[in-house]
C-alpha cells in the first residue's frame, strides 16, 4: 500500500499535474492539501474517471483538503471537537483497515504574531483529538503539510532560520507532543541524513539550489510501524512546468 500527502497549491491549476502523478505512481491513499477548491467545484468525476474515489472538504481561494483513494473514505470527519475555525483543514477517514488523518496545519505568519498563537492553539487542540483518534483507531496515519520542520537536518540554513516560524522551538514542541502520543516519523525511520527537503519557495532558485524545508510528512502509529517498507519524498513533480511549491512525500505499508 502506497499512502502519499502532497500540497497541490491549487487543485485546479495542478489537476494536470495529479493526473500524470496518479498515473506514474500509482498510490493508494493521497492526502491533499491547499486545493484552494470550493466542494461545489471539486473535479470528483475527473477523479473518479482516474481510479479513485474521493471524500473533500474546500474553500475558495486558500486552504481545502480531500483524500483520494482506491475505496471509497469511510467514517469521514471535516471538524473536531473544540477547534473552531471555519478554515478547511482537516480531513480524517477509513481507507481498508488505516485511517488516516489529513492536515494543512496554521503557517502561523511570525512568531510572536497572533496568527502564531491561533497556530500553537490549533495544534493543542489537534493533538487532544489525535490522543482519543488512536485510542480508537490504533492503526492511524497522520499526513499532510505541518508548516513545521521538525529538526534542523530539515532546514536547508538552520542559522538563518534559527527560532523563525516554521523552525522556532514552541512548535518544535508541539510537533514532538504529537509524536509522543505513540507515532514516528516515517522518513526518519529509512533516511537520517539532511538536505532532505519537500518546500522550496518559488524565488531566488530555491529548488534548483536545494534550499528547501522538509515540512511534508507522513507519521505512523506504533500499530503500522513494522509494515513501513520505504518512505520517501518524490522531487519529480517539483522540476514540471508551473509546478506547487512542494513536492510529494510517500510511505509504502506491506499488506496487514
Amino acid at each position: 500500500m502506497k499512502i502519499a500527502t502532497w500540497n497541490v497549491n491549487s487543485l485546479k491549476v495542478r489537476l494536470p499535474h495529479l493526473r500524470e502523478w496518479l498515473g506514474s505512481v500509482t498510490p493508494d491513499i493521497v492526502a491533499l492539501q491547499e486545493t484552494k477548491t470550493e466542494d461545489a467545484n471539486f473535479p470528483a468525476d475527473e477523479i473518479a474517471a482516474l481510479g479513485y474515489r474521493v471524500a473533500f472538504s474546500g474553500q475558495k481561494t486558500y486552504n481545502g483538503v480531500a483524500i483520494l483513494a482506491r475505496a471509497a473514505p469511510r467514517d469521514v470527519i471535516t471538524d473536531i471537537p473544540g477547534l473552531d475555525d471555519p478554515q478547511r483543514r482537516i480531513l480524517i477517514g477509513t481507507v481498508g483497515d488505516v485511517r488516516v488523518a489529513n492536515l494543512y496545519v496554521v503557517n502561523g505568519q511570525a512568531v510572536g504574531s497572533d496568527k502564531f498563537a491561533y497556530k500553537l492553539d490549533w495544534l493543542a487542540k489537534v493533538r487532544a483529538f489525535l490522543a482519543e483518534e488512536i485510542r480508537r483507531h490504533p492503526k492511524l496515519v497522520v499526513l499532510g503539510d505541518f508548516n513545521i520542520a521538525p529538526d534542523d537536518r530539515d532546514v536547508h540554513d538552520p542559522q538563518a532560520w534559527h527560532e523563525q516560524v516554521l523552525c522556532s522551538t514552541p512548535e518544535r514542541v508541539a510537533f514532538k507532543s504529537i509524536l509522543d502520543l505513540g507515532f514516528a516519523d516515517s522518513f526518519r525511520l529509512f533516511n537520517d541524513e539532511a538536505g532532505h527537503f519537500s518546500w522550496w519557495d518559488y524565488r531566488q532558485a530555491a529548488f534548483r539550489r536545494n534550499l528547501g524545508l522538509r515540512i511534508d510528512l507522513i507519521l505512523t502509529s506504533e500499530a503500522l510501524r513494522a509494515r513501513c517498507r520505504a518512505s520517501i519524498i518524490d522531487r519529480t513533480p517539483r522540476t514540471w512546468e508551473r509546478p506547487s511549491d512542494h513536492a510529494p512525500a510517500i510511505l509504502e505499508l506491506t499488506d496487514a
